[in-house]
C-alpha cells in the first residue's frame, strides 16, 4: 500500500495531536529547555573544537 504525503501528514498529525493532551504541561516545558540547553552546548563545544583544531593546524 503507498501512501502519499497527505496521508503521511495526517497520521503524524493524528498521532502527536492524540499524545499531547497525556503530556504534563510541566513536562513539556522542561523537555523544550533541555533541548535548548542541549543544541546550544552542542553548539559552543563544536566552535571550541573547531578553534581548537584550527589552532593546533596552524602549529605545525
Amino acid at each position: 500500500m503507498q501512501f502519499n504525503l497527505n496521508d503521511k501528514v495526517c497520521m503524524v498529525g493524528g498521532t502527536v495531536f492524540g499524545i499531547l493532551p497525556n503530556i504534563p504541561p510541566d513536562d513539556l516545558i522542561v523537555t523544550i529547555i533541555m533541548a535548548f540547553v542541549g543544541a546550544l552546548v552542542s553548539f559552543i563545544a563544536s566552535m571550541l573544537f573547531k578553534y581548537l583544531a584550527k589552532l593546533f593546524k596552524n602549529k605545525k
